[in-house]
């Protein structure tokens, strides 16, 4: 099988399991939270739980020991602590309902085998729980899995567990099917429904133009992740912009990918932030191979050659080609981050 198709299909099975298996802690948040006497303890098991099932199932596709090569974002330190044995309990039996037989030091195993520093010439990046509050809210997060080379990343699978398949269903109720998107370097971006790769593939693609309606414009909930001050003032720049969409989490890679939303904007918060490459890697695969523009704000693309960060680039600008350059106009005439641009 050719490495691409394998390695595409391995992270697809990975993710949809991982899909799965948040989707079962979410539905057990007053439960764990009882048992932890931690608000935010949901979601850390479900954390864990997912980067052990996705650094299993591809270390059982995958044959090469240099596939399984993960930059992830948990590890499994903060589990070894006595104070932390509810939450390492929780974890492990998330894991066993599974992949029987499993044992604690396996789990942890797993958990910390996603500690590749990015220095290889080809990697996978994690991000396990995508949209930390989106998840607690019982709303939008995303598992986010995606295939770096050579700095470029090649194949991305995504689950967005709560997203619903229909865009005219509310985006703040979950929903009980979800969505897995999957792309390859030059294969389109496909859209899979109920988080189910075996499920018929539905091709996705950017909107092609204007049409006399407003520009629809996606960003974060938490007013930490963007500039929403900026935001807004790109938006008066570009002109005809409507009210933004607002959710949690890569899925609005996939909202401008399936032509729900014309752009996301990422805009840095402070000095000196650098993104992370598992927050984008996945994401940006797919909105490109659906016909998306992913750069930086700055215009540059994206680097992921640099280890676990984009450090060559400010922000992020995920838009369909016909907005994306208005945007950039925009940043620039604005002078938004105008002493980072190079």
């Amino acid at each position: 099988m050719n490495s691409s198709i394998s390695h595409l299909n391995a992270a697809m099975q990975a993710v949809a399991t991982a899909c799965h298996v948040t989707r079962a802690v979410q539905e057990r948040l007053q439960e764990v939270t009882a048992l932890t006497k931690d608000d935010r303890s949901p979601v850390t098991v479900a954390d864990y739980a997912a980067q052990a099932i996705v650094a299993l199932t591809l270390h059982d596709l995958l044959e090469h020991s240099a596939d399984h090569l993960i930059v992830g974002e948990e590890d499994a330190d903060g589990l070894v602590e006595d104070e932390s044995a509810i939450v390492r309990r929780a974890v492990v039996e998330t894991v066993q309902h599974w992949r029987s037989g499993i044992t604690e030091d396996q789990v942890l195993e797993a958990i910390d085998s996603c500690n590749h520093d990015g220095s290889a010439n080809a990697y996978w990046t994690l991000d396990p729980v995508d949209g930390t509050k989106g998840f607690l809210r019982g709303q939008q997060y995303a598992i986010a899995l995606g295939r770096i080379e050579d700095g470029q990343v090649v194949t991305g699978a995504m689950g967005c567990p709560a997203l619903p398949i229909s865009q005219d269903a509310p985006l703040d109720v979950p929903d009980t099917e979800g969505v897995l998107y999957a792309a390859s370097r030059g294969e389109g971006s496909w859209e899979f429904a109920n988080c189910d790769p075996e499920a018929d593939r539905l091709r996705v693609q950017t909107r092609p133009g204007q049409d006399g309606r407003h520009w629809r414009f996606c960003g974060s909930v938490e007013k930490a992740h963007s500039n929403r001050g900026d935001s807004d003032r790109i938006a008066d720049e570009v002109g005809n912009v409507g009210d933004p969409v607002r959710l949690d989490s890569q899925c609005k890679y996939a909202m401008v990918a399936r032509g729900q939303a014309d752009a996301y904007l990422r805009l840095p918060t402070r000095a000196g932030y650098v993104e992370k490459i598992w927050d984008h890697a996945a994401g940006s695969i797919i909105a490109t191979e659906a016909g998306a523009i992913v750069t930086d704000i700055h215009g540059h693309p994206l680097d992921f050659g640099h280890g676990g960060r984009l450090e060559r680039n400010r922000g992020v600008i995920c838009a369909s080609p016909d907005v994306h350059g208005r945007i950039i106009k925009a940043i620039e005439h604005l002078g938004i981050d105008a002493e980072s641009r190079t």
